[in-house]
């Protein structure tokens, strides 16, 4: 049977499905993509309203992932570096912290900036240091625990947790008491340290459309909802069935899957708000955290203070919120602009669009960095990716895309 005659359908146009439709024409065959948007990209998306790059939910690309170094191509993308810290707000006043081995200019206002002790930034430098030397193996392979109690075994201060620690990845992680693994806070605090935080110019959207964009033999199906998936068989909403040889799931599998209905995977929500605003008050390339426990507020960020393609007439400020809460989204708007106003001293504000995504990533128990061909099948035709099947993060994304697809190939192989 020639490889171009073979039926191999890839449900998702996440990362993770464009990176196993890639691999599968590395290796000669012709697959097709079913999404049920009207583009690609998944959680991976960019908007433009009222000429402003929206992206959904505030999200930004390590530049040390190894996925992404292999598969990305980042001077097309023409990356934008954030600066290697934050400006934290705390009582109403802003200070700024980073790394200064890396950004001389932040060693001074790290020094004097109040937050945490000085036993506090030599456990940073350690912290730095003890990262670098250490393996991605070894950390996925170390006992777990939460990232607190991690920061806690560390030896680092109440201060020092509470006003960078936890809103800084309370952003990453989507949950505001560090309950996640120390595997994942380990991984990304190697990922910050051995590279850059980054945006494409135009946006987020970007990477999905550069690996678009490499596919020569990949059919899409937009606007296509499945159904049901078995053996040989996908089950489209509308009452369709296409029959398969391979199908590959790149998105969330339970509701596909007649016996994986009471496996269905948690997710952690958070929302984004967009304003624009007559000026910035943080002027560089950081990440603006809200230190006071009370706040609803976790991080913000001025996007114009990075070179983007589109951009409107004002700034343009994004507000993340991962605590949970039952407001009206009218009344969300109004207590969002009370605590930039108070917190911050962000002014006329002006709303732009709300984002609220039920499943931003994955909430995954014993974390792993990566996973074998043969371990992503599910059934004798069908195999499992997307970033639900290691940890939640674009790399991962990748790397199950690639697994699965390489388990299709091996598969075909030994038939």
């Amino acid at each position: 049977m020639k490889k171009e005659t073979y039926k191999i359908y890839i449900v998702g146009a996440g990362i993770s499905g464009l990176i196993a439709a890639q691999i599968l024409e590395n290796y000669g065959y012709y697959p097709e993509i079913i999404e049920a948007t009207d583009r690609v990209g998944g959680r991976v998306k960019t908007d433009i309203v009222n000429d402003y790059q929206l992206d959904h939910g505030f999200q930004v690309l390590l530049t040390s992932y190894p996925a992404a170094q292999k598969y990305l191509d980042y001077n097309a993308l023409d990356l934008q570096h954030f600066l290697p810290g934050a400006t934290v707000f705390t009582k109403g006043k802003q200070k700024t912290i980073g790394d200064p081995l890396r950004k001389f200019s932040l060693l001074f206002p790290t020094l004097f900036s109040g937050i945490g002790n000085f036993s506090d930034k030599l456990k940073v430098l350690k912290l730095n240091s003890t990262k670098k030397k250490k393996s991605i193996h070894e950390i996925f392979a170390q006992p777990e625990t939460t990232t607190l109690t991690h920061l806690q075994n560390l030896g680092f201060s109440d201060d020092m947790i509470s006003k960078f620690f936890k809103p800084f990845f309370s952003g990453i992680f989507l949950e505001p008491n560090l309950v996640t693994s120390n595997r994942m806070f380990e991984f990304v605090y190697k990922m910050f340290g051995d590279g850059f935080a980054a945006l494409p110019k135009s946006g987020i959207e970007a990477i999905p459309k550069q690996l678009k964009s490499k596919l020569q033999h990949t059919k899409f199906h937009f606007k296509t909802k499945v159904k049901t998936i078995e053996d040989g068989k996908i089950t489209l909403e509308n009452g369709t069935i296409l029959e398969s040889h391979f199908t590959i799931i790149a998105t969330e599998a339970s509701q596909l899957i007649s016996n994986l209905k009471s496996q269905e995977t948690a997710w952690k929500s958070c929302e984004t708000l967009y304003f624009e605003t007559p000026k910035r008050t943080i002027s560089k390339p950081l990440i603006g955290l809200g230190a006071d426990n009370t706040l609803l507020v976790n991080n913000i960020f001025f996007h114009h203070s990075l070179p983007t393609a589109s951009k409107g007439t004002k700034e343009l400020l994004s507000v993340t919120i991962v605590k949970k809460h039952n407001m009206s989204s009218k009344f969300l708007i109004k207590k969002v602009q009370e605590e930039l106003q108070e917190y911050c001293g962000i002014t006329n504000c002006s709303f732009l669009k709300q984002y609220s995504i039920p499943r931003a990533l994955p909430n995954l128990q014993q974390l792993q960095y990566n996973v074998l061909p043969s371990e992503t099948r599910l059934t004798t035709q069908t195999f499992l990716a997307g970033d639900v099947q290691l940890n939640g993060s674009l790399n991962a994304a990748m790397l199950a895309g690639e697994a699965a697809s390489l388990g299709v190939v091996e598969t075909i192989g030994n038939m």
